[in-house]
Formats: C-alpha cells, structure tokens, sequence
C-alpha cells in the first residue's frame, strides 16, 4: 500500500527533505522513504521534532519523552532509533532498559521527565496540580512542560505514521531493536 520513496522517486513536495535526511544521516531511513507520501506529513515531522530538538529541554530529558512515547505507542522503529541516540549521549544503560520495558527511572529528575509525559498523556493534558508540581520541583519549569507536548505531538506523529507504514527497522539500527 505504502511506496518506500528513493531520493529520485520522492514526490516533489518531499524530494528536499529526503535529500536533506541522506545528507544529515548517510543514507535513506525507510520511514523517510515511506512518510514522502505525504510531503506534508515528512515535513510537518521534521519541522515539529527540530523544534523539539531546540527547546530548553536537555538532551536526556528529551529522550525520555521520545521513548515514552515510542514504547506507549508501540513503534519498534523509534525504539531502536532512541535507543541508539540515548546510547550516543552515553545514557545510563539501566535508564534506557527501564525505559524500553516502561519501567520507573532510578534518576529522579528523568523520572520526573517520564511520568509528566505519562500525565499528559493519560488526562490528555488536564494533569493535576500534584502531576504538575511533582515535575517542577525536579528544576522543569512552565515552558518545559509545554516542551513536553511538543515532543509528544511530534511523537505522536512518527509513532503513529512508522506504525501505519509498516516502516522497518534500518540495517544500522538492528543492533538496537
């Protein structure tokens, strides 16, 4: 049903991110290539998770949001992807083994960081004043948590398209599955 785009055979609309994405990456994710169905879609993606990836959140603190959603929502793709980003900034492996079986973290401020998302999520948005003052008092501030439902919108959107696709897991991330 979905046609996994090359470089060539990308719609016009998405040829410019798919050759932006082999630049950035040495080669063509197969979701790439799947999402360049939808133009709109890669680049809604790639806008949304680069403005993500510039919030005040740190590094960490944005990975667990990612793998949050990525275990919730069951995308076997993103969990191997943010695996490999959380093992490239030298993660704890115990934090991102608690965090691919959606286990508590040991880290009390990127726990603060998982369960929030998992607040925001499961009252989709309406999280109670102890949700709220249980992840600011980790040092997170207002902004931060509106940072969180940034990443869980750019999330929802991956998540949920690889899942749709049926967007495998690239040969340089099996390591990570």
């Amino acid at each position: 049903m979905f046609v996994k785009h090359t470089v060539e055979s990308a719609p016009a609309g998405a040829r410019r991110f798919v050759e932006a994405t082999v630049k950035h990456r040495g080669y063509l994710p197969a979701a790439v290539g799947l999402l360049a169905s939808s133009p709109h879609l890669l680049e809604g993606f790639l806008k949304v998770s680069a403005l993500f990836e510039a919030s005040t959140l740190d590094p960490l603190a944005r990975e667990v949001v990612i793998l949050t959603m990525a275990t919730r929502n069951g995308c076997h793709l993103c969990v191997a992807m943010h695996t490999a980003r959380l093992t490239e900034l030298d993660a704890d492996p115990a934090t991102i083994s608690a965090l691919r079986n959606q286990e508590p973290l040991e880290d009390e401020r990127l726990e603060a960081v998982r369960a929030f998302t998992i607040a925001v999520l499961g009252t989709t948005g309406d999280v109670s004043e102890r949700e709220r003052e249980a992840f600011l008092s980790h040092g997170y501030t207002p902004q931060n948590a509106l940072e969180v439902v940034l990443g869980i919108g750019a999330y929802t959107m991956s998540t949920l398209a690889n899942r749709l696709t049926g967007a495998p897991i690239d040969a340089e991330l099996a390591q990570y599955a």
